[in-house]
């Protein structure tokens, strides 16, 4: 137990670490209507002094905490270690929460990967997948009435003042359009888009510690990466016209729905689609073997569809963006952080994986890492050890048989990635990560997280062979119900076309 509060510490102090490096200046605080909670925890120039405080109260807290225990029972002392972590990932919680934005991102993230959290702590970080502190319900109707420019009846028969659901960057009502239709509205919180602008002010500061962990890593590329894709994110026409592609694609599929957007009422601020009803992805953990197994696959065919066949990758797969319709369909939501490849960016994946997963040929995927410009060319590392380090990224592709995607595989990729003292730390310190690459990781970090807490079984190879012939098919057929039943859907005329093959 007192590892563990350790840990919780560390989290804060890190935090706090990162918000001490940033430019100081005097804080300014955003409020809401009637004395409500602040929207967003600090202004532009206080976001870090409060994460700074927050690691400060933590510092404090730990110190008061380890003097109640010096003389305590060994059963007080349980006690007291289960109250002060409770406590405290109240405590980090809540200020990721009310600060939004990049910082809430973190927060989501560390609440389903396994960093070697408390349980505590991930317990309460989750909450940030779906309910954050939301703004008061008049301050959300006075947002969306200054977005669309009128009151709320001139657009909506019914507006729901409470959020449905706060997120990062803006918050979801329910409401039934002039017309009859039952959506979902997403709001912009106000300050947000000055909040995140500060945020990425000190990404240096992030990728300055990473910078320590990967040596050969090239900062500057990926601070603008992610400098252009956080900013889409504040851009809901951006996000909507993601969306709506998304929609189209696959429009009438068995399996996967994506809502519909509301043109007439969505713009920079406000986004409006088809309000759809489910379970959360964390209510799965009641569910059966087979029902994990079912979404689990699911997950997996939308994602390589979308990368593969679209080109695309919605690159935010954490829980609090996919409800579990009826029938067996999964809802996917928020087209915020999407990424769209060119051809040839597509082709060095299929190339990579064919070399890894087909081929088992080292020298080939070596040679395709230095093109990628993951290695450097002169790197002092053979291609075999290359390929035993990569290979952990392939290993639920590599057998054409059921796998079973476990806590010990996604602990083991963020073991890969980030321990510096494990047994790939010489490759570590001559990776590089290109842009193209950067929410490729999300893949390996975030969707294997959310299959391992599944506990999802599938034949993963066979599955890919379903969506692209290039990962070696059987050539007999599909290889499981959702991909008869999918392949049945290719081959239906698309609406207003042809075939969708």
């Amino acid at each position: 137990m007192r590892r563990r509060a350790g840990a919780l510490l560390g989290t804060g102090a890190a935090i706090g670490s990162a918000a001490l490096l940033a430019v100081r200046r005097r804080r300014r605080r955003g409020t809401a209507a009637d004395g409500a909670a602040p929207v967003l925890q600090g202004g532009r120039a206080g976001r870090p002094g409060e994460m700074a405080r927050t690691a400060g109260r933590l510092g404090v807290s730990y110190g008061i905490h380890q003097a109640q225990r010096t003389f305590a029972s060994a059963a007080r002392k349980e006690r007291l270690d289960e109250e002060f972590l409770l406590h405290s990932a109240e405590e980090v919680t809540e200020t990721l929460g009310n600060l939004k934005g990049v910082m809430m991102k973190l927060g989501q993230m560390a609440s389903y990967l396994d960093l070697g959290l408390p349980d505590e702590m991930r317990a309460a970080l989750a909450t940030l997948q779906t309910a954050a502190p939301p703004m008061a319900p008049e301050l959300a109707t006075s947002t969306v009435e200054e977005a669309l420019g009128g009151r709320v009846g001139e657009y909506f028969s019914e507006w729901d003042p409470e959020a449905i659901a706060a997120a990062s960057i803006g918050q979801v009502h329910r409401a039934i359009t002039r017309d009859g239709r039952a959506v979902a509205v997403k709001i912009q919180y106000p300050g947000i888009a000055a909040a995140m602008a500060a945020d990425l002010e000190h990404t240096d500061v992030i990728f300055t510690a990473l910078r320590m962990l990967f040596p050969s890593l090239e900062v500057a590329p990926l601070v603008e990466e992610l400098t252009t894709r956080l900013a889409e994110e504040l851009d809901y026409v951006n996000e909507a016209t993601n969306q709506q592609r998304f929609a189209d694609a696959y429009r009438g599929h068995p399996f996967i729905v994506v809502p519909d957007v509301v043109e007439a009422l969505s713009n920079e601020r406000v986004l409006t689609s088809d309000l759809l009803g489910g379970r959360h992805f964390n209510e799965l953990s009641h569910g059966t073997q087979g029902e994990r197994n079912h979404v689990g696959e699911v997950i997996f065919r939308y994602v390589m569809r979308s990368l593969y066949c679209m080109r695309s990758f919605n690159g935010d797969p954490h829980p609090g963006n996919y409800l579990i319709l009826d029938e067996g369909r999964v809802a996917f939501l928020d087209y915020g952080l999407v990424k769209h490849f060119d051809a040839g960016e597509i082709d060095l994946f299929a190339a990579m994986h064919r070399s890894m997963v087909d081929d088992r040929d080292p020298a080939a995927f070596a040679a395709l890492l230095v093109e990628a410009g993951v290695i450097g060319a002169d790197a002092p590392l053979t291609d075999e050890r290359l390929f035993e380090y990569f290979a952990g990224f392939y290993e639920h592709l590599l057998r054409d048989e059921p796998t079973k995607i476990t806590q010990e595989f996604a602990a083991g990729l963020i073991s890969r990635m980030f321990d510096t003292d494990g047994p790939f730390a010489d490759v570590q310190s001559r990776i590089n990560v290109p842009p193209s690459f950067l929410l490729i990781q999300r893949i390996n970090l975030g969707l294997y997280a959310l299959f391992a807490e599944l506990d999802a079984v599938a034949n993963w190879h066979a599955i890919l062979a379903d969506i692209v012939p290039w990962a070696g098919g059987s050539g007999t057929g599909p290889a499981t119900e959702l991909g008869r039943a999918e392949a049945d859907w290719l081959s239906r005329p698309a609406p207003g076309r042809g075939s969708r093959r």
